[in-house]
Order: C-alpha cells, then structure tokens, then sequence
C-alpha cells in the first residue's frame, strides 16, 4: 500500500503524528487496520473492510467542502492564458469584464505548457491545441479559423478578386509552420506557387505585425486583429474564404471540481463574448 512516510508528504504532517493517529485509531476500534512490515504496509482485511465503508463518506466531505468554497464569492482569479489568446484577443476586451465584475481580482500569466491543477494555484487556463488533454475538465471557446490580411497600402493600387490574386503578392510565413499557406490555397482548391520570395518570421505575432507595416499578407484569426481591421491597418480581401485549422482554444480547469464565484464569472463572461463574435459580420 505505501508508507506512513508517503503520507506524512502528501499531509505534510511527521510520519510519527501519521503513526500515532492511526495507533489511535486501531485501540479505538480493538483492531489492527495495517500489517506492519519493514519499509513498507499493508491494510488488514479489517483495514480494506473499514476503508471501502469510509471510502464514499470522506468523498461526500470533500465534495462539501468544494461547493462550500465555490459559494463562498472570492474575488481572485488565478488564470493562465496562451499567449497569441491573452494579448491578440482576451487583453483588448477586459475591460469589459471588470466593469460587470468590478470585485474580481484576475493574475494573469501567459503559457504554453499545461499545467498540474492539483499542484499548482492556477484557478483556470486558457489551452491552445487539439482538446485530447486527460484529467482535466474543458470548454471549447473558439476554432481557430485563418484568413489572409494585409495593410491596404501593400496592394499598390491593386485589386484582390480571387485568391489566386493573392499569390502575386508577397506571403508572410510562421517557420514552424511553413505548411500554413499551402494548405490554405488547398482547402479552397486553388493552385499554390510563390510569384515572389516570402519572410519569414518565428510566429504568428510577428507576420502579424509584419503585415501591418505592409511587408505582405499573413494569416490570421480575424478575432485577433479586429482592432486593426476596425482602425484600417488591415483588410481581409476575401473575407469569405478561411482555413480552419485542426487546433482550438479551449477553457480548462481541473477534473470535477466545483467552480468559485469568480471562475464561474469569468466562464460567463468569455462564453458570451465568444458568442459576440460569431455573430460579428467580420468574424
């Protein structure tokens, strides 16, 4: 079964206290829970009766402690969010947030890793993938659908009427994923080769910000550039061809547990504005 010195880690007690609880315990009842061995211990056939008996009585504890946390409104967010999603999309909006929820303190902290809910203190994530994470409870906010834009300027005059017009133009590339373009001609069935030589850059932030100085067209989420599209700065030509990628932005926090006020106002809050932009002409 394990150790009093296994336990007394994870209770962050002594082993001796774990030791001498359980001796307690045992002339309490008038019966011995564990076999004692060096190195290690085992539950009696009185220790696995008595644990299956308990067993279902301390997880009705634990869900009563997690819905008395959950009821009670605090006002802290600890939120850990992928970064193209915290400062393309979630940044720009929240204030928004704060004015309907003017009492909830959100930590942010920008991440590509996952993260171990049951050791760390992040509340809630914001994951960037294809949603086959295990252990872990998940939401879908958005498919992640690519469009091609640029700055007005960088067309010359020029006129965007079918996509293939697109390839006379300079094509602003992600390194690692050097495939993007290609694939996004081929979905929409039209033939894909360079006229001129493209950059490339090491994300998507960058071709980005690459094509709002008029070095190109890039792919991107019209979600994470509508300010830019709103300002000018970028147009979408073609705003009805996209690429929906095999990728998602998902909501995320640990399997089963029972959401705190400020979690459960945030999960409102996102889902709504995520509503708001597939009802958006320019989504």
């Amino acid at each position: 079964m394990g150790s009093f010195q296994a336990a007394s880690a994870e209770l962050f007690v002594t082993p001796s206290a774990i030791s001498h609880q359980v001796k307690t315990l045992e002339e309490f009842l008038g019966l011995e829970l564990f076999v004692r061995r060096p190195r290690r211990i085992t539950l009696t056939h009185a220790g696995e009766d008595y644990y299956r008996s308990v067993q279902e009585a301390l997880n009705e504890i634990d869900r009563s402690t997690q819905k008395l946390i959950s009821t009670h409104q605090t006002g802290e967010l600890h939120l850990s969010v992928a970064p193209a999603f915290l400062t393309r999309w979630l940044l720009p909006r929240i204030s928004s947030f704060y004015e309907a929820q003017p009492d909830v303190k959100i930590e942010f902290s920008a991440a590509t890793g996952l993260i171990d809910f049951d050791r760390d203190e992040t509340d809630m994530a914001v994951y960037f993938g294809n949603g086959d994470w295990p252990g872990i409870d998940i939401q879908l906010l958005r498919h992640y659908q690519q469009r091609p834009v640029c700055n007005p300027k960088h067309l010359h005059g020029g006129v965007i009427e079918s996509p293939s017009d697109i390839l006379k133009y300079t094509l602003l590339h992600v390194a690692k994923r050097q495939e993007e373009w290609s694939s996004w001609f081929e979905q929409i069935g039209v033939p894909y080769k360079e006229s001129k030589q493209g950059m490339y850059f090491s994300s998507g932030s960058l071709t980005t910000s690459a094509a709002i100085n008029g070095l190109g067209f890039a792919l991107a989420d019209v979600g994470f550039v509508s300010e830019e599209i709103a300002s000018g700065k970028l147009i979408v030509p073609l705003d009805d061809e996209y690429y929906r990628t095999d990728k998602s932005f998902y909501l995320v926090y640990q399997k089963n547990r029972a959401l705190t006020y400020s979690m459960r106002a945030f999960q409102s809050w996102v889902m709504e504005e995520m509503t708001k932009d597939v009802s958006s002409p320019a989504s």
